[in-house]
């Protein structure tokens, strides 16, 4: 089987998850420069067989797009182009974030640790990949 891979996209930073060959399983994979990502993606194609491609749709409370969704739009023209035969799929991320930082604080990851953005990033993309899923 073929994995899926999540995107918590940024304007800087995206962070991304996999799934195990057999799609059970999320886990973080790394944190890398969205200017850097199609590459990454493709270099990651090269290696691995991607079954679908998720990326997290930020909402507003009352279910409106974020300002972000705008750069979300442009970068998912570009994927498409650069991965047709690959299904990309959307999935609310709504408090990824903050359910990021609250895992780590559960965890015991000290106050300093907790402010890496990178790893908050790569935590969102599992959440992100695991609320996907459990919808599927």
């Amino acid at each position: 089987m073929a994995r899926i891979i999540a995107l918590d996209y940024g304007k800087q930073r995206t962070g991304i998850a996999v799934t195990d060959d057999l799609q059970l399983i999320a886990s973080g994979l790394t944190t890398v420069n969205t200017k850097d990502l199609l590459q990454f993606l493709q270099d990651y194609a090269a290696q691995e067989k991607i079954a679908c491609i998720v990326i997290g749709e930020p909402r507003q409370r009352d279910n409106s797009p974020s300002e972000s969704e705008a750069a979300i739009q442009v970068f998912l023209k570009k994927l498409k182009e650069s991965f047709p035969l690959i299904p990309i799929n959307r999935q609310d991320e709504r408090f990824t974030s903050k359910v990021a930082v609250q895992s780590m604080v559960e965890a015991g990851l000290k106050k300093k640790e907790r402010r890496n953005k990178e790893l908050i990033d790569e935590i969102s993309a599992t959440l992100i990949l695991q609320s996907y899923l459990n919808r599927i």
